[in-house]
């Protein structure tokens, strides 16, 4: 009996630990989002192996995912749109060099800093050296669009501030002599200017940058509990400091923001690796580097053909029932189609993409972002398809219609018997040149997460600098996803206009 009750209190206790202990790291995955492209250290396409994405905040994640219990999951989305994606729900938090401002406050709630960093001033080799930020007036400085060094630079006054999309080519133009000067976040200077024989680092830090890891906003203080704790517990235990040593971006405000002024504590190992990955090769080394891309690119022209087909079925098919209600729907039909054409028409294509990926969940739609790719470009398209199956309704003699009805045809049996058969013939080879046109332009969605072909040109160009090769490589798929319809569209005009020219004698 007392070893029974034993039991029992020993199973019970157990019990009691377990409901005490952290959920396992499979419970509840949490889902980060950023954008492979936003290059190295922050997250990126790994040099060697471009199917795995690395970066100092990807070992951070996945850290914090051990220290709070949770597996951490990365979802890709353009830079520009990881706080939207954020507030439409489609992760739990963002991690990807956010600094931690006033403006990025009023639109998300945000972590304690898990980094702390300043600007750095890069001249090319040989220039006059820059000791502060004031001796940049009267200079063009090139920094990182819609960043932090961007807003310094501009309110300091008596600097000519040219903003980039992409680090890389800042660093370019100033190489080429377009610019004097580059001021951006330290972590990008090591790793884009440090290795490059011809720039050099320059003067004192610039300013003081916080990263912080954001959550939607009062959406969810239990998450950024959990967060703030674990990465406490980072920066406790040395994991955090451990991390951007391997990164070689320890800096001394981190040390002060840390207290930790213990020498190095792991070697540059992922900082070497890069530097030797990106390093200029022969030709054949640089083949070999293409040839790895083709699974990659091979895989985005799918998604690109996909989005593209699909786009053009509903294209086609709403832009057939637009012209068939302005030309036989009738006034109000005429009227309400009019009205959708001039607004898709007279609206650009990414700000349709956008407000329905980023606009629709607002009102309670929420779209998978294929999904949401293949509509805005078909629900455009229609427009312009509507019109030219317009002028092909109407090329059509009206005689004819009158003529079928005579022959006791209904007005529908006349429309598809005689009148939509003529009609399609003329609109055939505009169609196939306005598909062509419609592949080109799915490269817009890669701003809603998607990795298209255009998507992936930005990946691999971004993480080895090459926007040369790698362009040509890209521009001749494109090509050749375009070539088959450009001989299919000089096919149907010669068939077409069979039979329909005249001959003199």
């Amino acid at each position: 009996m007392r070893f029974a009750l034993a039991v029992l209190l020993t199973l019970l206790s157990l019990g009691q630990a377990l409901a005490q202990s952290p959920p396992p790291a499979t419970s509840t995955p949490l889902r980060y989002g950023g954008d492979s492209t936003s290059g190295a250290p922050y997250t990126f396409k790994d040099p060697a192996d471009p199917d795995i994405t690395v970066g100092f905040e990807v070992d951070i994640m996945t850290q914090l995912g051990i220290e709070i219990g949770r597996k951490t999951v990365f979802v890709q989305n353009d830079w520009s749109n990881l706080i939207p994606g954020l507030n439409a729900g489609l992760y739990d938090a963002v991690i990807n060099g956010l600094e931690i401002t006033a403006a990025h406050q009023a639109a998300a709630d945000f972590s304690i800093p898990y980094y702390v960093t300043f600007g750095q001033i890069v001249i090319r080799r040989g220039d006059a050296d820059v000791p502060d930020i004031a001796a940049l007036r009267g200079k063009s400085v090139g920094t990182l669009k819609s960043s932090q060094m961007e807003y310094v630079l501009r309110s300091f006054g008596g600097i000519d501030v040219r903003s980039y999309e992409e680090e890389i080519d800042a660093y370019s133009d100033l190489k080429l002599k377009r610019i004097d000067a580059t001021v951006m976040d330290f972590p990008i200077a090591v790793y884009y200017a440090q290795p490059d024989r011809e720039l050099q680092f320059t003067g004192a830090p610039v300013g003081r940058i916080e990263y912080g890891i954001a959550v939607k906003k009062g959406g969810n203080p239990q998450l950024l509990a959990q967060i703030n704790t674990g990465l406490s517990q980072m920066i406790q235990d040395g994991e955090m400091r451990k991390i951007l040593d391997r990164w070689g971006i320890w800096t001394p405000m981190m040390a002060q923001f840390t207290g930790d002024a213990r020498p190095m504590q792991a070697q540059p190992d992922a900082y070497n690796h890069f530097v030797e990955a990106t390093q200029p090769q022969g030709w054949q080394a640089q083949l070999e580097r293409y040839m790895r891309f083709m699974p990659q690119l091979l895989w985005a022209a799918v998604m690109t053909m996909e989005i593209s087909i699909l786009a053009m079925f509903i294209a086609v098919g709403l832009g057939a029932t637009l012209a068939l209600c302005r030309v036989y729907g009738g006034v109000w039909l005429d009227r309400l189609a009019q009205v959708y054409i001039e607004v898709v028409r007279g609206t650009p294509l990414l700000i349709q993409v956008l407000f329905i990926y980023y606009g629709l969940p607002k009102i309670g739609i929420q779209l998978d972002p294929f999904i949401a790719g293949v509509l805005a470009l078909g629900l455009n398209y229609a427009a312009y398809e509507a019109e030219n199956y317009r002028a092909g309704l109407l090329a059509i003699p009206r005689h004819q219609m009158e003529a079928a009805i005579a022959l006791n045809m209904t007005e529908r049996q006349s429309l598809r018997h005689v009148v939509i058969p003529q009609a399609a013939r003329i609109v055939l080879p505009p169609t196939t040149n306005d598909f062509i046109s419609l592949i080109k332009d799915s490269s817009l969605v890669s701003v809603i997460s998607l990795v298209e072909l255009t998507k992936t040109y930005e990946l691999i160009s971004t993480t080895y600098y090459d926007y040369f090769g790698t362009g040509l490589l890209v521009a001749g798929m494109y090509l050749l996803l375009g070539l088959p319809f450009v001989r299919l569209a000089k096919w149907a005009e010669r068939h077409v206009s069979r039979g329909m020219t005249r001959t003199t004698k």
